[in-house]
């Protein structure tokens, strides 16, 4: 079996690499670019990032060399090819389908879940469905580094079928106008790697990419509504949403990376239409009427401390328990409890309105969400589900 140098990579197909014998070396070869120390690693380029993913996905790579690639590309710093590449390759091998509804909207939000605050976007679909956007929630049950409370776990606690097949899914969007999907179930490969990750305790490239994997889509456009953190990740995510062709998104300074901004000061909103360069623009909570004394939903003081994940404790309080609590509150907000919860969704579903065009302002949209959800008709909508 011939042997194929880096120049003979750039150029191959994936029927040149085909074989076990040269997946196995470009993989080896890719590790000795990225894991080669400070000074001299290197960065891979599209094509290397795409190959070395799919032999990782196809289970064949030893766990120990996709453990050191991928700390071996955190280290150095992944770069925009890298993250595309890699992104490219999940998503070649995932179920994507696209569903009988012109446009989806595509919620983006971290995989590892929340344990600082009570997280309310796991019922943002809900109120979306109810105003006419057709919604897609997707994650899964657990995965570090933070190991928190999921839309896997708030679902499943709000009584909801969080272990829909693809198909199941898909129906559940087109009938009621939202529905959740786990990556278990749309993109089993990639599933598959969560014992490794969790050994590797740190954050790597997987976290970054696999919320922008887009397991439906709308049949004339999708978008897509992420959060951000660090200030270098609007850039990264906008090239990421690109790369799996969301024809716009947009990506909040939400708390704990998600889609819900803070309550109580000022913060960014990243955008694109058209796949086009991000455009920028101030966000204010005081602009829809919201003033709060804290950021988030606080945590309730009688939640039961974390239990031991491995070796060690990934969070400070139980992520089952703050699930629960995320589902009363969120029933509740649903049908027209007024509090922090409430104020959550009525903020980020503005925004998402607002860029979709359905309103000619957040403040509209605002005033909008609050009659859907004074209505109990979203409450409804969750339901459905059921």
């Amino acid at each position: 079996m011939p042997f194929l140098n880096f120049r003979d990579m750039e150029n191959a197909t994936m029927t040149d690499l085909n074989t076990d014998l040269n997946l196995k070396l470009h993989m080896r070869q890719c590790i000795q670019k990225v894991a080669t120390g400070p000074e001299y690693s290197k960065d891979l380029n599209y094509t290397d990032a795409y190959h070395a993913m799919r032999h990782i996905l196809s289970g064949e790579a030893d766990p120990v060399q996709v453990a050191v690639f991928f700390i071996g590309l955190r280290m150095k710093r992944e770069t925009e090819e890298e993250n595309r590449g890699i992104l490219q390759a999940i998503i070649d091998s995932a179920v994507i389908q696209t569903a009988n509804v012109d446009e989806v909207l595509d919620i983006s939000d971290p995989y590892d879940g929340y344990a600082r605050g009570v997280p309310a976007s796991s019922f943002m679909p809900a109120v979306l469905a109810t105003m006419g956007v057709p919604a897609v929630l997707h994650g899964l049950e657990q995965v570090g580094p933070k190991f928190g409370a999921t839309h896997h776990k708030v679902l499943k606690a709000a009584g909801l079928n969080v272990n829909l097949t693809p198909a199941e899914a898909l129906a559940q969007l087109e009938k009621i106008g939202w529905t959740y999907i786990d990556q278990s179930q749309f993109a089993p490969r990639l599933h598959d790697l969560i014992p490794i990750r969790q050994r590797m305790i740190k954050r790597q490239v997987l976290t970054t990419v696999e919320t922008l994997v887009g397991p439906i889509r709308g049949k004339r456009a999708t978008h897509c509504i992420g959060g951000y953190v660090h200030k270098a990740y609007p850039a990264i995510y906008a090239a990421l949403a690109r790369q799996s062709g969301f024809d716009s998104a947009m990506f909040v300074r939400g708390m704990e990376g998600g889609i819900i901004p803070s309550l109580q000061q000022s913060g960014k909103l990243f955008y694109y239409y058209e796949k086009g360069e991000e455009q920028q623009r101030d966000l204010s909570p005081e602009d829809i009427g919201v003033t709060a004394e804290v950021r988030s939903i606080p945590l309730p003081e009688d939640l039961p401390p974390a239990p031991m994940i491995g070796d060690e404790i990934a969070t400070l309080v139980d992520s089952d328990a703050l699930a629960a609590a995320a589902a009363k509150m969120g029933i509740a907000a649903l049908g027209g409890e007024k509090g922090l919860m409430y104020n959550s969704l009525v903020y980020s579903a503005s925004i998402a309105l607002a860029h979709l065009g359905r309103y000619g302002s957040v403040q509209e949209a605002a005033d909008a969400v609050r009659a859907t959800l004074d209505s109990g008709k979203a409450l409804e909508t969750l339901r459905a589900a059921v």
